[in-house]
């Protein structure tokens, strides 16, 4: 009986010992990316990336090296394969890939890893590994240094240029943008006009070409186009005159439009004011037109508010009410101005002024803003009224234009030096946010509206606010940029640096302002132009402004 239980036990005994002994499953290898770093930083985006950058990639296990050049790989803007060496580190386990030659200037490259590498085990890899970083901007100079007169010369006559060579051939006015064919634009004619001025002044023309030029602008607007109460819409064909609809329900008037269109006419009437022949027939036709728009019949039944649109076919149906703060304080000066159809300072204060509810006097950044949007809104609310409305010294009971115009652009100079989300390049000299192209579209950039898209415009044309911290934008966008930046009508339309974009467009709403309030900084020569006119004194006062030179 005892050697049976001793036998049992036995036989039990060695069962666990050969059970013990048996040896353990292998867990299954995972291969994964771990880590990846740039110069041995790791970060959640990668911009300024030098042009020479050690790139690692840490592995879960050593890699299969013969599969690396395969798989593992660099290209630019994620297209174009980058050459490159590849050195081992940690046991095989890391990969270190480092460009042959050195990588271009503010592009996007992409660091990818796909999903048939394998270990050196032979597992594949769990999932593809993509990596996005930015290469530094390029400091030297594009352009041999020129002395500030000479560049804001140089900046003025090549952007002329969009509306000289790129004028329409039959009518003379602005194209919408440098691909628009036959559209053409009223408010850029306008700005296009006043262009034309400081060309002849500055001599990149004569005299008697911009005076047949702006000729041939008013005989076509006087015999080919239709008017609507006297306003003409935002797009014509410059070929043949008729309107082309902006949008589905704007195919008539467009006061705001019309508002700039006149704005540029009345300046060239001043400023085309000798006895000869031509000089007389040109005045008389801009008077013809000016005195033609029925400004207060677009407060649409004597409201105190003018309307932006009106259409023979659609009437009212857009019912924009043109109410501050805005880039229209021209349309109600110019209906205040006119000797024909001109509103009363009621349409002004209620309309407008909104009885007051377009103020703002809050501070940002340090600087009290008197009127408008938080933050100020994009910055043509600057440009396009004040092209020929000098705002120094101008107030009402509203505001103190002069602190408006000048702290608006401080907010947007200081927002974008703060730069709250984060985009890569904002700077003390890449600064401006207004409206413009951007990568999938047109948008009113803004503090507030904001996708990481510097309009050269919006700097550049605030020099009379800001000279010292425009001048150092245009610098920048100049001699750094200007390999990117710089084509035949001036600086293309805007960029954007975190996610390498430069548009090759050009708009005549934004090159306009540029060389007007450039020789409006320099000279005021389109503001004393325009404010020499007796019905633009007249208007300003009747809406109850004070200035110097009023």
């Amino acid at each position: 009986m005892k050697y049976q239980l001793f036998s049992f036990l036995f036989l039990v005994s060695l069962m666990f010992s050969c059970k013990k002994n048996d040896a353990a499953p292998q867990p299954q290898e995972i291969f994964t990316v771990n880590a990846f770093s740039i110069n041995g930083v790791t970060a959640s985006t990668y911009y300024n990336t030098p042009y020479f950058p050690q790139i690692k990639l840490s592995f879960s296990a050593p890699v299969n090296k013969t599969l690396a050049g395969s798989n593992v790989m660099l290209r630019m803007n994620g297209t174009s394969l980058v050459p490159v060496n590849y050195t081992y580190q940690n046991g095989d386990s890391s990969i270190v890939i480092q460009p042959q030659a050195p990588l271009n200037a503010i592009t996007k490259y992409i660091v990818s890893v796909t999903n048939e590498f394998k270990s050196a085990s032979n597992t594949t890899i769990q999932t593809a590994y993509n990596t996005t970083f930015i290469t530094k901007i390029d400091s030297a100079d594009k352009f041999t240094i020129l002395t500030d007169n000479q560049l804001l010369d140089k900046v003025q006559q090549q952007t002329f240029k969009y509306f000289w060579d790129n004028g329409h051939p039959v009518s003379g006015m602005a194209r919408e943008r440098n691909s628009s064919a036959d559209i053409v634009t009223t408010g850029g004619t306008g700005f296009g006009i006043m262009s034309m001025i400081v060309a002849s002044s500055r001599n990149f023309i004569t005299r008697a070409e911009a005076l047949n030029r702006i000729l041939q602008i008013t005989n076509f607007l006087t015999i080919s186009c239709t008017r609507y109460h006297g306003a003409f819409a935002h797009w014509l064909n410059g070929a043949t005159g008729a309107t082309i609809p902006f949008s589905a329900n704007d195919n008539g008037g467009d006061l705001v439009e019309t508002s700039y269109l006149m704005q540029g006419l009345i300046t060239a009437r001043q400023y085309f004011n000798t006895a000869d022949p031509v000089e007389t027939e040109l005045r008389n036709k801009i008077n013809t037109l000016w005195n033609g728009v029925e400004w207060s019949w677009y407060r649409q039944n004597n409201q105190d508010v003018l309307y932006w649109h009106w259409s023979p076919d659609k009437a009212w149906i857009i019912n924009a009410r043109i109410s501050g703060w805005n880039e229209a304080l021209i349309t109600y000066v110019m209906a205040a101005s006119s000797t024909t159809n001109s509103i009363p300072i009621t349409v002004y204060s209620n309309g407008w002024a909104r009885s007051g509810n377009m103020q703002n006097n809050k501070i940002f950044y340090g600087y009290t803003l008197p009127l408008g949007p938080d933050l100020g809104g994009p910055l043509f609310f600057e440009h396009y009224s004040f092209l020929g409305i000098n705002p120094n010294g101008l107030n009402d009971i509203y505001a103190s234009y002069q602190t408006q115009t000048l702290n608006h652009t401080k907010i947007n100079y200081e927002y974008c030096i703060a730069n709250p989300l984060g985009w890569f390049g904002y700077s003390n000299v890449c600064w401006g946010l207004t409206a413009s192209d951007v990568p999938d579209g047109y948008n009113a950039n803004a503090p507030g509206n904001d996708p990481g898209v510097i309009s050269p415009t919006a700097a550049i044309s605030s020099i009379p606010y800001t000279p010292t911290e425009s001048m150092n934008a245009l610098k920048f966008f100049y001699y750094t940029l200007g390999d990117k930046l710089w084509g035949s009508y001036g600086f293309y339309d805007a960029f954007k640096l975190s996610d390498p974009w430069f548009a090759n467009s050009t708009l005549a709403i934004d090159q306009g302002p540029i060389i007007i309030m450039i020789e409006n900084y320099r000279t005021g020569l389109l503001w004393n132009l325009f404010t020499s006119a007796p019905e633009i004194k007249n208007g300003l006062k009747t809406l109850g402004f004070t200035a110097p030179y009023l």
